[in-house]
């Protein structure tokens, strides 16, 4: 099987136009996590952690997602769907929901190679590549993930405190565990 970076794009982009966009994106990121190894040499290998935007329009965004090894990504939320198909290592999900003083752990879902996860608008997650190899992923979300609908928040890992998300601070945070990956 060959998998093209173009056509698949193409499949999004007519994906999100039907009526069940979400579960449309769902079933055609699952047919394509199902033949990894096609996809992760289409895509060529990463030299560094974080995302790189295969597509971004107002509707819809594709991200190529390279977690170095143990890494923990704070909570944050989307305020858009999104659907993500692994193509390699682990990712640990930890959902959380609000309280009146901030958020709490309401439950998780652990994803390997060749599944999918799918997180819905309101959705408050922190992930984790819980394995010593680097993770893959593939990202798409129903809007422009750096331009939401409504702005997007993050909580302080220790405390738990709200703050706006802070896209600057996420690259700072791939780039240190890169780092200690290295060592």
């Amino acid at each position: 099987m060959r998998f093209e970076l173009e056509g698949f794009l193409d499949a999004c982009r007519r994906a999100i136009a039907g009526n069940d966009a979400e579960r449309a994106v769902r079933e055609l990121v699952l047919a394509t996590v199902a033949e990894r190894a096609p996809v992760l040499a289409a895509l060529g290998d990463r030299e560094h952690g974080g995302l790189l935007t295969l597509f971004r329009s107002p509707e819809l965004t594709v991200l190529d997602f390279a977690w170095p090894p143990w890494m923990c990504f704070k909570p944050h939320n989307h305020n858009m769907w999104s659907v993500v198909g692994l193509l390699s290592g682990r990712e640990d999900n930890v959902f959380w929901r609000r309280t009146e003083a901030s958020i709490e752990a309401a439950g998780a879902r652990s994803l390997g190679a060749g599944e999918v996860g799918t997180l819905g608008v309101d959705i408050i997650h922190s992930v984790t590549n819980p394995i010593g190899k680097w993770t893959r992923a593939l990202h798409v979300y129903g809007g422009d993930f750096f331009a939401p609908p409504k702005p997007r928040s993050e909580w302080e890992h220790e405390t738990l405190s709200e703050r706006p998300w802070d896209l600057d601070d996420t690259r700072r945070l791939f780039a240190e565990a890169e780092v200690r990956a290295i060592r």
